[in-house]
């Protein structure tokens, strides 16, 4: 099948790799355009860019569709029979959903309508979903509100991670899709009710506020690791918190009780792994023994 695929981060790339290993011609692959990135700023190439490349497949990196009237006119004339859309990044104008034969095929990582929009990923463990999941949607106009073709479940488990659902999910979409396309299932409209909205996370979802229950700030850390990441200020230290539990304790919210187990509004969060920043990961043992925390102390504001 003639396809041409729009990725960008390391989400998408098994699923780039599982059509080309499956044998469909990619006539053309879209990511985002290269970025400043790193200390000397220098232009970085995202992931999906960086493998399409060493597949020997024609990259195409605008900043923009719907402002560009030779990109669509360009992707009009690949005469495909189909686009495949994983975490691209740009909006598609109609023009281009309606170009393949049998338009745009997304991979949403979430059990659609639930966690419609950019961080469904984080969502579903911040809110303590017991499972998410993938599906293969007919892209439309809207947010994530075309027709569904296929979907499959993932568990979310009391220690789960947003890095563990990211592995999972992007392995599964990309056998889904490989499905999606062999067997051509019928479409069928997403539920009425019961939709979700996951908004696009930034630095400013990282600090942790203390006057929430421990539960839910562990779900935080696992939601948020790696980034944005969840954090924290003791004494002059602003740590990254890695890894946490909660424990049945209580306190002051924000006070140490003991160690670094931290008094929440219920209950009480362990900080199993920490981060200074400029330095690496460490125990929370290790940090203890460069840095003993006196019970009592208090957490200040990031």
């Amino acid at each position: 099948m003639r396809l041409a695929f729009m990725g960008s981060p390391d989400f998408s790339v098994p699923a780039l790799r599982a059509l080309h290993g499956a044998g469909h011609e990619i006539a053309a692959v879209y990511t985002q355009p290269p970025r400043p990135a790193g200390r000397g700023q220098a232009l970085a190439r995202c992931p999906v860019h960086v493998a399409a490349e060493a597949m020997g497949l024609a990259v195409h990196h605008p900043a923009s569709l719907k402002r560009d009237p030779a990109a669509q006119a360009a992707f009009a004339a690949l005469g495909l029979d189909a686009a495949v859309v994983a975490a691209y990044g740009l909006i598609l104008p109609q023009s281009m959903l309606d170009a393949p034969r049998r338009g745009c095929l997304n991979i949403h990582a979430s059990l659609l309508p639930r966690w419609r929009g950019a961080g469904p990923i984080q969502a579903a463990v911040l809110a303590g979903d017991d499972e998410t999941g993938v599906t293969i949607m007919q892209m439309d106009a809207g947010l994530d509100t075309g027709a569904m073709l296929l979907e499959g479940a993932v568990p979310i488990g009391p220690h789960t991670t947003a890095a563990d659902l990211h592995d999972a999910l992007s392995s599964l979409g990309a056998g889904l899709v490989l499905r999606a396309l062999a067997e051509n299932p019928p479409p069928r409209a997403q539920p009425a009710d019961g939709a979700t909205y996951a908004p696009k996370l930034s630095r400013a979802d990282s600090p942790l506020d203390w006057n929430r229950p421990a539960e839910e700030l562990d779900r935080r850390v696992r939601a948020l690791t790696p980034w944005p990441g969840t954090t924290c200020r003791l004494g002059d230290d602003v740590l990254k918190v890695l890894e946490a539990e909660p424990v049945a304790s209580a306190g002051v919210p924000g006070t140490v009780l003991e160690g670094l187990t931290i008094a929440c509004g219920t209950g009480a969060l362990r900080l199993l792994r920490v981060q200074r920043a400029g330095r690496g990961p460490v125990a929370a043992d290790a940090y203890l023994r460069g840095s003993p925390v006196p019970a009592g102390t208090a957490l200040g504001l990031v």
